[in-house]
């Protein structure tokens, strides 16, 4: 790769042009990097403007890693997730941190829970301090983006982030810009370039081996091999008495080239999987709504030859999110779960595998001896709050935003707490502690641990543990199945993330003042509908709250102090139970504001996200 500085491409103008349109989160730095700026464009080159980019943000990172680690010469592990510009991008990074003076380990295709693993094990013997990721998750194949981190095992935090994007800007203020990235890009020796290309095999299965591993350590909940191969030979032998099979849409993401397809055969189930090659992404990326039912349909055809196949799952593009499909024998059919379903369900398994593992203690009189919470995002639905209540578990939210819901954990088990569980209910999937990001194998194995970890003796299972706590009065069965667990969970209906429902585009660029003229409507709304309300649904109060990173602030007078950041209004009863809710949060990786209802009823949350969507617009003109 070489670039020169006549290139019109790389006239200020165009690279301001390209610069505007990014956003840059804690969640990721996003843009369209197609060179015609179609976000559906599958094309795999990206434009000189966008090469200049890449590089600027692996200079500043690279910067960043010296200065917090103290390392003269980081290694840094580098991947990407199946996306056709992910090459280009990767070569401009890959060149420019050699530049650096760093040693690049190219992992090349890997789903990010794989490269988060690996990173965090290479660290723990200090042969890493830190990692770059190319990916833009769940957006169109247009997008590409990045993610950065160090070696705990996640992404950087809110506050790290916050410090790498001043830098990044900051480097384009300057007046020798295009020069100095420039030298960036052509400054590796190719011998070297070539020489981080040629080791990516070996490093891809360093990934994958350390990856199985830590998957381990996770979904068993301990390091310890004699305790993980206990837990490992109860799920064979139930297995062995109730077959389970599993299949995947892969959508041709990074997990197709992850430690699945030879994982879930080791205990015993079936599987089976589509769109399987790499970079070959048949339909919509985004794991919901219409993207499920090519799973739902192969999960159907997989049942009806073999009735052992209750279950699938499909993640996005780097893997590290994935929704569910199932087998409901309920209604005899397949169907696609909603991500707050998924998320609750993980929550019930992995709070009930607290108990069964003795990690969550009760006395004599049933009260709970262990502090235990949930860290969730702000539009995770109520129905967490009910499931944690069973558990005798404080229920925590942050702005959404993955790196704030982990850095709430991370605070939240400083002050004594074991945090097993924690993710973004509205995106659905979960992160099970000690991995630090969203993981499908490890949502897959919580309801695998629910379906094969069973009574026994004196000893209760998962789902008679959570039945038993959460007052259920379903009969307990063998041959019980998830449609028999979902029927336990809490009874509440949240709007969709991804549907028409949830999405507007907004014209006002101030947020704060968009919240203040809502409050206004609001406050005259309510005064018109709090009747109605009462009469038809039992509401007889509200309260705000607003979210800005880790910090969740209730009780709030001006809407307006929520900023960008997140406000909730919450509906309760007259006996003060919180039965309903309604949510707002412009986003920062998509050009869209989302808006969500949350409701103890269908009918309630069709009403809610109406008037919901109402008010938006009103405040909006």
């Amino acid at each position: 790769m070489q670039l020169a500085k006549d290139d019109s491409g790389l006239r200020e103008d165009v690279i301001d042009a390209a610069l505007s349109a990014m956003i840059l989160s804690a969640s990721g730095w996003r843009t369209v990097f197609a060179p015609d700026g179609n976000e559906e464009n599958s094309c795999d080159e990206i434009s000189p403007a966008h090469t200049i980019i890449a590089a600027v943000a692996a200079k500043v990172f690279a910067d960043y890693v010296k200065k917090t680690t103290g390392a003269a010469q980081p290694v840094l592990i580098a991947g990407m997730d199946a996306r056709p510009t992910g090459k280009s991008i990767a070569d401009a990074m890959i060149r420019t941190l050699i530049t650096e003076g760093c040693t690049v380990r190219w992992a090349g295709i890997t789903a990010a829970p794989e490269i988060m693993a690996f990173t965090k094990n290479e660290g723990a013997s200090n042969r890493a301090q830190g990692f770059v990721y190319i990916s833009a998750s769940h957006n169109p194949i247009g997008h590409n983006g990045l993610k950065f981190g160090l070696t705990d095992g996640g992404v950087l935090a809110a506050s790290d982030s916050k410090l790498l994007i001043e830098a990044f800007r900051s480097f384009f203020s300057a007046p020798d810009r295009i020069e100095t990235a420039l030298v960036l890009i052509n400054g590796a020796e190719q011998s070297v370039v070539d020489a981080v290309y040629g080791e990516s095999a070996r490093v891809k299965q360093q990934a994958l081996s350390a990856y199985l591993d830590f998957t381990w350590e996770v979904v068993s909940g301990t390091g310890e091999k004699t305790e993980q191969e206990l837990l490992f030979v109860a799920i064979k032998e139930t297995i062995r008495d109730y077959p389970i099979g599993i299949i995947a849409d892969f959508n041709g993401s990074a997990r197709s080239v992850s430690i699945d397809t030879e994982f879930l055969p080791t205990l015993g189930v079936k599987f089976a999987c589509i769109n399987g090659e790499a970079g070959s992404i048949a339909h919509r990326i985004v794991p919901e709504g219409e993207s499920l039912e090519y799973a739902a349909r192969f999960l159907e055809e997989r049942h009806t030859a073999d009735s052992s196949f209750v279950m699938g799952y499909m993640p996005d593009c780097d893997g590290d999110r994935g929704n569910i499909v199932i087998w409901d024998d309920m209604r005899k059919k397949t169907r696609p779960l909603e991500a707050q379903e998924v998320f609750a369900l993980a929550c019930v398994a992995e709070l009930s595998h607290l108990v069964w593992s003795g990690s969550l203690r009760c006395d004599e009189n049933g009260k709970f001896l262990d502090k235990v919470a949930l860290a969730v995002n702000d539009p995770t639905s109520l129905r967490i709050d009910v499931i944690a209540e069973a558990f005798g578990a404080k229920v925590f939210r942050a702005e959404v935003g993955e790196a704030n819901v982990v850095s709430l954990a991370r605070k939240l088990r400083g002050l004594g707490y074991t945090v097993r569980i924690l993710g973004e209910g509205s995106a659905g999937g979960n992160i099970t502690h000690p991995s630090a990001v969203r993981d499908p194998i490890d949502t897959v194995f919580a309801l695998l641990k629910m379906l094969t970890i069973r009574s026994a003796g004196d000893k209760k299972g998962l789902f008679e543990i959570w039945r038993d706590l959460s007052g259920n009065t379903v009969s307990y069965k063998a041959d019980f199945t998830l449609a028999d667990i979902i029927r336990t969970l809490p009874s509440f209906v949240t709007t969709g993330g991804y549907t028409p429902d949830a999405l507007l585009k907004v014209k006002t660029a101030d947020h704060a003042s968009l919240k203040e003229r809502y409050q206004k409507i609001f406050v005259r709304d309510w005064e018109r509908k709090k009747e109605h309300l009462y009469r038809q649904y039992g509401i007889t109060a509200w309260d705000a709250a607003h979210y800005n990173g880790m910090e969740e602030k209730l009780h709030i007078e001006h809407f307006g102090d929520a900023g960008r950041g997140g406000l909730k209004i919450i509906f309760a009863d007259d006996k003060d139970a919180r039965i309903a809710a309604l949510w707002m949060r412009g986003s920062g990786t998509e050009p869209v504001f989302r808006i969500m209802a949350d409701a103890s009823c269908f009918e309630l949350e069709r009403e809610l996200i109406a008037w919901q969507r109402a008010m938006v617009i009103e405040a909006d003109k």
